[in-house]
């Protein structure tokens, strides 16, 4: 979807929050970072909100609350349903939701080597670095 909307980007700016699948010690995440980077040929920034602060990411304001507005009292008892409730979402200052359900399979429990995740061409900012960094492409 980003590359239609933003098809000369030069540049990915990504804000997570500090924990789960896109925490900041996660060696995966780092290592897809990369493949993504290498794929789009761009760089990608990524800081992440410190632990016990994701309340204060602008999506969880902006978007899953209106999400939860929509299909409050719904039963989601499919992910078509889930996804047609995400997509309706709309607000009157002009919010317009897509959803699309990936039906990859992803495999579980993947372990990265201290020697994969130095592959990684990670430039840390000087400011919490283990928070911010950019993933350099090629």
């Amino acid at each position: 979807m980003g590359q239609i909307t933003y098809p000369n980007a030069s540049r990915l700016f990504i804000t997570a929050d500090g924990g789960g699948s896109n925490g900041s010690r996660v060696r995966l995440w780092k290592i897809e970072l990369q493949k993504l980077a290498n794929e789009l040929k761009i760089d990608i920034t990524v800081s992440h909100f410190p632990p016990g602060t994701s309340k204060w990411n602008k999506i969880e304001h902006r978007l899953f609350s209106y999400i939860s507005k929509n299909w409050r009292g719904k039963p989601l008892v499919s992910y078509e349903v889930v996804i047609k409730l995400i997509a309706a979402t709309k607000t009157d200052a002009g919010l317009i939701v897509k959803s699309n359900l990936d039906k990859r399979e992803y495999p579980k429990g993947i372990k990265i080597s201290k020697k994969e995740l130095s592959e990684v061409n990670i430039l840390r900012e000087e400011f919490h670095g283990e928070w911010n960094y950019t993933i350099r492409c090629c």
